[in-house]
């Protein structure tokens, strides 16, 4: 299992929006993707138009392969990107033991 953290830079403003349309339509489409497991957002509290996503997959390809190559992603970008103030940044982490 990995982890991918992306973080999102938001138009001011934009915030109540952007997590409406995060939480309704979003979060229904990367959930259908292979190899999704669970996913979570948060706002910075000192900065709130920035956003971290935390998001669980099986592996690396089914994040970069699997749904970066799909019409999900087609998909989750035309919900999201109107609200992206710059692009945003992913990257992917694993557990150490």
């Amino acid at each position: 299992m990995i982890t991918e953290l992306a973080t999102f830079d938001i138009i001011e403003g934009k915030q109540s929006a952007f997590e409406a349309d995060f939480k309704a339509k979003a979060l229904d489409i990367i959930s259908r993707a292979e190899g999704f497991i669970e996913a979570e957002i948060q706002q910075c509290i000192e900065t709130p138009t920035k956003y971290v996503l935390h998001v669980k997959w099986r592996t690396l390809l089914d994040h970069t392969k699997g749904f970066r190559q799909s019409d999900l992603f087609k998909d989750w970008r035309a919900v999201l990107s109107p609200y992206f103030n710059t692009a945003p940044v992913a990257e992917h982490y694993v557990k150490i033991s």
